[in-house]
């Protein structure tokens, strides 16, 4: 991600953030975004995990939503992501769970959210499986750390969460958990964020992300690297082939609809590969910040659109 590539993402994500623009998106963009979604429902989205699983790459399964307004809409967030477990163990896929803290009410009241996800945590503990609470803009962070603590105080530890190379205070972060046990998704951030509280200058961030997958790495800690950079996804490997470390000691993670034809080839290489799936009808948050990511995924949209 070069200075181009930055003002870029700043750029469509203030963008994006204007109401007029959000309204016409909403109105006719729907189609283009289905790209990046699996569908409106869980059944076709879990049809689409199946269809990854045969060819070798596992899945996180994200019922889209986020910044809710009131705590019954966080109910049937809540209620929706037991279904989701359940239909993960009915279906027999491969594939972990993702939530945001906010849309089960985390922006509201803290101790109502913290039940709504200890509900699914506890749920997945039971059918054996794994939920990751994704990392939203920096007035979460904390929360969302703390959050995870608690649920492993209680002794759910089936739970973990991201860090976001572009924070300051990230390295501080990764540390703490990883001597508390935590599985963590290890990403750049996607967020538009103030030189206040992340750095700004590209080349700082991913020399920040490096030292984050090493610190994981080296200490034979299960890595998860989020990235869709050949240039970061081929230092993992050079890093992991020098040092002796088995391909089963990590996995890559990448977004459905991106690069799929790469994320094949790594399982055919033998890589362990996670695709993040996102279904539901709240999409238009989750679908400019992937816009936002690079130049070329909007090249990709405006080409679908006048093919």
């Amino acid at each position: 991600m070069d200075i181009g590539t930055e003002l870029y993402r700043k750029t469509l994500l203030t963008i994006a953030g204007n109401r007029l623009v959000e309204h016409w998106s909403l109105k006719y963009g729907k189609k283009l975004a289905s790209k990046f979604i699996a569908g409106d429902t869980l059944a076709e989205a879990l049809t689409q995990i199946e269809a990854l699983n045969q060819k070798g790459i596992m899945a996180t399964l994200d019922h889209l939503g986020e910044g809710i307004r009131h705590l019954d809409e966080a109910a049937g967030y809540r209620e929706e992501y037991v279904r989701l477990v359940r239909g993960i163990a009915d279906r027999g896929v491969d594939s972990n769970v993702s939530l945001k803290p906010t849309q089960m009410g985390l922006a509201l009241d803290p101790e109502t959210c913290y039940a709504n996800i200890r509900a699914v945590v506890a749920e997945a503990a039971k059918h054996h499986n794994f939920v990751r609470i994704d990392m939203e803009d920096t007035p979460f962070t904390q929360a969302t750390i703390d959050i995870v603590r608690r649920l492993h105080a209680e002794g759910l530890t089936n739970v973990g969460t991201v860090i976001q190379a572009y924070l300051y205070r990230s390295l501080h972060d990764v540390d703490a958990m990883m001597q508390e046990g935590i599985r963590l998704r290890l990403v750049k951030g996607a967020y538009k964020e103030p030189s206040t509280v992340a750095y700004q200058n590209a080349s700082d961030v991913i020399t920040n992300f490096k030292k984050m997958i090493q610190m994981h790495l080296d200490q034979g800690i299960y890595t998860s690297v989020a990235s869709h950079d050949d240039t970061m996804i081929n230092w993992v490997k050079t890093y992991v082939q020098q040092n002796g470390i088995s391909k089963d000691a990590f996995e890559f993670q990448m977004l459905y609809g991106l690069r799929m034809s790469e994320q094949a080839k790594l399982a055919q290489e033998g890589y362990r590969i996670r695709c993040y799936v996102p279904y539901g009808v709240m999409w238009y948050p989750y679908y400019t910040r992937r816009l936002a990511e690079k130049p070329a995924n909007l090249m990709m949209v405006l080409k679908n659109m006048f093919n």
